[in-house]
């Protein structure tokens, strides 16, 4: 079973509800639960076929544009703080991370919110983003139920180190591979407060059917290439 380590702050807890024993799963009516759970199962487990037939040629791809392993994994924060490794295809150089730092000071932003052409990602990196294939290793994350096919956006380890109070109540949902953020503009939407306030609508406003809403927006996203980075 996997290990998870909070994440969030003792003062935070305080003045939340967040259980962190409890088993990872929805803070949704118990019926709603039972859908999203197996829509996600469904939708991981065609992603994950997709990915058996895409992986040899993207990975080969990779490892003759640039150095470097064909997975990225990454810590970040999922249900209630939990931390969750999530995988991805390698879209950026070896040293991406230690980058960041960099382009973070430059930047003057303690979030860090791409604008325009950042300059890790690979040539390689870039088509894979455009068409979201450098997302497909996370269905694995979903099957495990760590994330959902449909939710808020991921945060890292070191972003929720400058969360206000209002932010964390992110984090009252799983993350999801897609959601109102990927549909509403993706990397085009560069201010951090309209990143939270779209992941909250999404807690909202969150039905079964809008799920399934959502997803199909995502494929239209994708398809036209909307905001991609």
């Amino acid at each position: 079973m996997t290990q998870y380590t909070p994440f969030i702050p003792a003062e935070i807890l305080a003045r939340h509800s967040f259980d962190l024993d409890a088993p990872l799963t929805t803070p949704h009516p118990s019926v709603h639960s039972w859908f999203k759970r197996s829509l996600d199962v469904l939708g991981s487990l065609v992603g994950l076929f997709i990915l058996t037939i895409i992986f040899v040629p993207i990975a080969i791809a990779i490892k003759l544009d640039s150095p470097g392993p064909v997975l990225y994994k990454q810590k970040r924060c999922g249900l209630q703080g939990r931390h969750i490794t999530i995988y991805k295809f390698r879209t950026m150089v070896r040293d991406a991370d230690q980058l960041k730092a960099q382009l973070q000071k430059q930047g003057g932003q303690p979030f860090f919110v791409k604008e325009g052409q950042d300059p890790r990602i690979t040539r390689v990196g870039q088509v894979l983003r455009r068409t979201s294939l450098d997302e497909f290793p996370q269905f694995w994350n979903v099957l495990k139920g760590e994330m959902s096919l449909v939710g808020t956006r991921p945060p890292t380890l070191d972003e929720v180190v400058y969360y206000a109070d209002h932010h964390w109540q992110r984090l009252n949902v799983k993350p999801g591979l897609t959601g109102e953020w990927q549909v509403n503009g993706r990397s085009s939407i560069t201010d951090f407060e309209e990143i939270v306030r779209l992941d909250l609508r999404y807690q909202q406003q969150w039905h079964p059917l809008y799920d399934l809403v959502v997803l199909w927006k995502t494929v239209q996203v994708v398809l036209k290439g909307t905001g991609a980075s």
